[in-house]
C-alpha cells in the first residue's frame, strides 16, 4: 500500500515494544507513536489521526478492552487490536463490543503482530474502497444484488464507450479519441453546454481505464465558498471550523487510485485555482485544521461550460492551471449540432423510461422525431430526455409516441432542412440553371443529412428512384462525411 499511516500502540513498558515499532517503521514506512496510558493515548487520538490502535491489556491499570470499546464508538474506523497477557480470560461478548479486529497472546512475536497490522490496514482500505464504489452508485450491497437483470445491464452499459447513445460522426470521433485517452493517466478536461453529456463521458473515460477498480468520485464546484470547498476536497480535521464535529477524509484521499470529476471548474476561485494548482503538480494534500501533508494519487478529469481559454485571455483564470487541467481536452457539441444523434437518443429514452414506468409502449411516430429534430434543445440532451420522460407518463399502454402531447416549445419550432427556403435560402449561380442546380443540391442534401443518409427514405421523400438519388449524389459530389 502506497499509503503513510499512524500506528499508535498503548503500552506502559514501551521499551518492550521498541523491535515491533522498528520493524513497522523500516519495512512497511508507518509512522509509530506511543502512549502509557489510556488518558494520552485519547490526547493523541484526539490531536493525531490514528489508523490503528494496538492496545496492551497488561498495561496496569488499564482495561485496554473497555478503552478499544470506546474507541469504536469515537472513532470506529481506526483498526482496533489487543494484546493480552498469556493467562488473561477474556470473554467473546467483550471483543465483540469492542469489535477487536485481532487479538493476540504475549510473549510478543514481532512478526506476527507486525503481520496483523499490515492485514488489518489493507482489510479496512478493502472495507472503505467498497463503501465508496457503493455510495457512487447511490446503493447499499443488498440493494445491488436485489436488481433485476436489466437494471445491471443498464448500470453496466452506461460505463462502456460502445453504449453511450450516438451515431453522428463528430460523437464517434470523439468516443474514439477518449477511448484512447482513457487508457493515460493524464488529466483531462471536458468542455460544452450544460445538459451535453459532460458527465457521462467522464464516467466512461473513468470506467475503461486502469483505475476502474477504484472509486470515481464527483463533486460540482459551483456555488461553492472556498472553504466548504476545500473541507469537500482536501478534508478537514475535527475542530478546524464551527461544526466539523468529526474528521473528514476529502474526495482526494478518499479517491487514491482512482478519479476525482471536478464540474463547473471555472466557477473556482483564483485563491483555490492555487490550492488545485499545487495538488495538481505535486500530488500533495493538507486537510484544514491539520500540520500533516499526506500525498493522494488521483485522475483529475475537469468540466465547464465555460471556455477556459477566454477566461485566462481576459485574466480570469489561471494560465499555468488551465494547461495543468488540458492535459487533453474534448469538447461535446451541442444537440443542435449533432442533430443525427437526436432519434437515437429520443428511442433510447423512450425505451429507458417506459420501463422505469411499466409502461408498454409501442414506439416513437415519424411525425414526433420530424418535429424533434426541427428543434434546436438548449438545454441539450437533458433537454431532450426530459420532454421523452414526460411524453412516455402521458402516453397510455400499447401506443405510440406522438406528437399529441409535445410542448408548445417544441410544436411550433421551425421545420430545419427544406424550410431553408423560408429561412432565407438563396440559390447560387447567375442563370436561371445554375440557381436551380444550386437549390437540387441544397434540397438533396439536407434530406440525406435528415434522414442520417439512408438513401432509401431520402429518395422516397424526394420522389426519386434510389438509382436516381445515386446520379444526383456523385453528380453534386455529395458524402456523408464532408456535408455541411
Amino acid at each position: 500500500m502506497d499509503r503513510d499511516y499512524t500506528i499508535l500502540i498503548v503500552a506502559r513498558d514501551a521499551g518492550a515494544w521498541t523491535e515491533l515499532a522498528e520493524v513497522l517503521a523500516d519495512r512497511n514506512g508507518y509512522r509509530v507513536l506511543f502512549a502509557t496510558t489510556g488518558s494520552d493515548a485519547q490526547q493523541l487520538i484526539r490531536d493525531v489521526h490514528i489508523d490503528l490502535v494496538v492496545a496492551d491489556e497488561g498495561t496496569k491499570d488499564f482495561d485496554g478492552c473497555a478503552f478499544l470499546s470506546n474507541l469504536r464508538i469515537s472513532h470506529p474506523d481506526i483498526v482496533r487490536v489487543l494484546v493480552l497477557a498469556q493467562a488473561a480470560s477474556r470473554q467473546s461478548k467483550a471483543f465483540k463490543e469492542a469489535s477487536v479486529y485481532q487479538y493476540v497472546r504475549k510473549p510478543l512475536e514481532v512478526e506476527q503482530i507486525a503481520l496483523i497490522v499490515k492485514r488489518g490496514l489493507e482489510s479496512r482500505e478493502l472495507a472503505r474502497r467498497h463503501r465508496l464504489i457503493s455510495r457512487e452508485f447511490k446503493m447499499s450491497e443488498d440493494s445491488i444484488t436485489s436488481q433485476q437483470p436489466h437494471d445491471l445491464r443498464l448500470i453496466r452499459e452506461g460505463q462502456q464507450f460502445e453504449k453511450l447513445v450516438y451515431v453522428s460522426e463528430k460523437m464517434a470521433t470523439i468516443c474514439a479519441m477518449a477511448k484512447t485517452a482513457a487508457r493515460t493517466d493524464l488529466p483531462i478536461l471536458i468542455l460544452g453546454e450544460t445538459g451535453t453529456g459532460k458527465e457521462l463521458l467522464a464516467r466512461a473515460i473513468h470506467y475503461n481505464s486502469p483505475r476502474k477498480s477504484s472509486p470515481l468520485l464527483m463533486q460540482n464546484c459551483g456555488g461553492m465558498n472556498d472553504d466548504l470547498l476545500q473541507s469537500e476536497l482536501f478534508g478537514h480535521k475535527r475542530g478546524a471550523f464551527t461544526g466539523a464535529i468529526s474528521d473528514r477524509l476529502g474526495l482526494f484521499r478518499a479517491a487514491d487510485g482512482g478519479t476525482v470529476f471536478l464540474d463547473e471548474i471555472s466557477e473556482v476561485s483564483p485563491s483555490f485555482q492555487v490550492s488545485l494548482l499545487r495538488f495538481l503538480q505535486e500530488g500533495e494534500v493538507k486537510p484544514l485544521g491539520s500540520d500533516r501533508t499526506t500525498h493522494s494519487n488521483v485522475r483529475i478529469i475537469a468540466a465547464s461550460n465555460r471556455s477556459l481559454s477566454e477566461l485566462v485571455a481576459a485574466r480570469e483564470y489561471r494560465r499555468d492551471l488551465y494547461y495543468r487541467l488540458k492535459g487533453i481536452e474534448f469538447e461535446v457539441p451541442a444537440l443542435r449540432d449533432r442533430v443525427a444523434d437526436i432519434p437515437a437518443l429520443a428511442e433510447f429514452f423512450a425505451a429507458k423510461h417506459s420501463e422505469s414506468m411499466g409502461r408498454k409502449i409501442l414506439g416513437l411516430s415519424a411525425n414526433l422525431l420530424e418535429k424533434l429534430s426541427h428543434y434546436d434543445f438548449p438545454g441539450n440532451v437533458r433537454e431532450l430526455e426530459n420532454e421523452i420522460r414526460r411524453l412516455v407518463a402521458l402516453t397510455g399502454d400499447g401506443e405510440y409516441l406522438t406528437t399529441r402531447h409535445l410542448s408548445p416549445n417544441i410544436q411550433d419550432a421551425p421545420r430545419r432542412g427544406s424550410s431553408n427556403r423560408e429561412r432565407g435560402f438563396v440559390p447560387d449561380g447567375k442563370t436561371l440553371k445554375d440557381q436551380v442546380e444550386s437549390l437540387e443540391r441544397h434540397l438533396v442534401e439536407q434530406t440525406l443529412k435528415r434522414y442520417r443518409w439512408n438513401q432509401s427514405r431520402a429518395a422516397e421523400e424526394l420522389g426519386l428512384s434510389r438509382v436516381g438519388l445515386s446520379n444526383k449524389i456523385r453528380r453534386y459530389r455529395l458524402n456523408e462525411e464532408n456535408a455541411s
